[in-house]
């Protein structure tokens, strides 16, 4: 009894808790009307990932714990862009024209346009998945890709650390920064291992058969 109620609130946690670490920067933005500092580039790196990871789930029936944790992580960047966009610096490039992107990706005039390209991606996805759905190969790589994006979330933590010991920055800036670098890695090991691992209960009842057919067999 103890044990379900400890599975139950971890995997409440597990939901719910990615997302909520993106509400104290959203409200840091609306504090200081500025979203000067954090790059919109994460939230198009979760939103594509966590949106990839969905359908991964349709072919590849994870737990459900981190299929709710994809949704409510798409919900919450949602929520984050739509702050980033309404505070942007005065001096973006999407202020002054002056994107060096390709079709300016990513850095759209508004918050229309942004959705219009995720509802072309999800378009996209959805018509490959009803092509390719029954492929292994086809539902392996779309992990592949999910966990692959969200893995490069820690590659400006990683830069961030170097330029700190490159810089002889004090040793508090150092050990943080070293801290919060591990804890990225930690996670993304954590979904490499465990991101694609059947649900426990899946786990049982493959059990539950093999002992009644081993019944039926004496």
């Amino acid at each position: 009894m103890v044990a379900s109620w400890i599975s139950l609130l971890a995997s409440i946690g597990m939901a719910v808790g990615p997302p909520l670490v993106y509400a104290d920067q959203a409200y840091s933005i609306v504090k200081k009307q500025d979203s000067t500092g954090f790059s919109r580039d994460v939230c198009a790196i979760l939103l594509l990932a966590n949106i990839t990871r969905c359908f991964f789930w349709l072919g590849n029936r994870f737990e459900l714990a981190l299929l709710f944790q994809s949704l409510f992580m798409i919900l919450a960047q949602l929520a984050l862009l739509y702050i980033c966009i309404r505070y942007r610096p005065r001096l973006s490039p999407e202020n002054l024209g002056a994107s060096t992107r390709p079709f300016a990706f990513w850095q759209w005039a508004t918050y229309t346009q942004y959705l219009e390209f995720l509802a072309a991606f999800i378009l996209c996805q959805a018509i490959l998945f009803l092509i390719l759905g029954r492929s292994d190969l086809f539902i392996s790589i779309l992990g592949f890709i999910a966990l692959g994006m969200e893995s490069t979330l820690p590659i400006p933590q990683l830069i961030r650390t170097v330029y700190f010991f490159l810089q002889e920055s004090p040793l508090q800036f150092k050990v943080c920064s070293i801290f919060q670098l591990s804890i990225d890695c930690a996670i993304v090991v954590q979904r490499f291992i465990y991101g694609s691992a059947p649900p426990a209960t899946a786990l049982l009842e493959d059990d539950d058969i093999e002992q009644a057919l081993a019944l039926s067999e004496e």
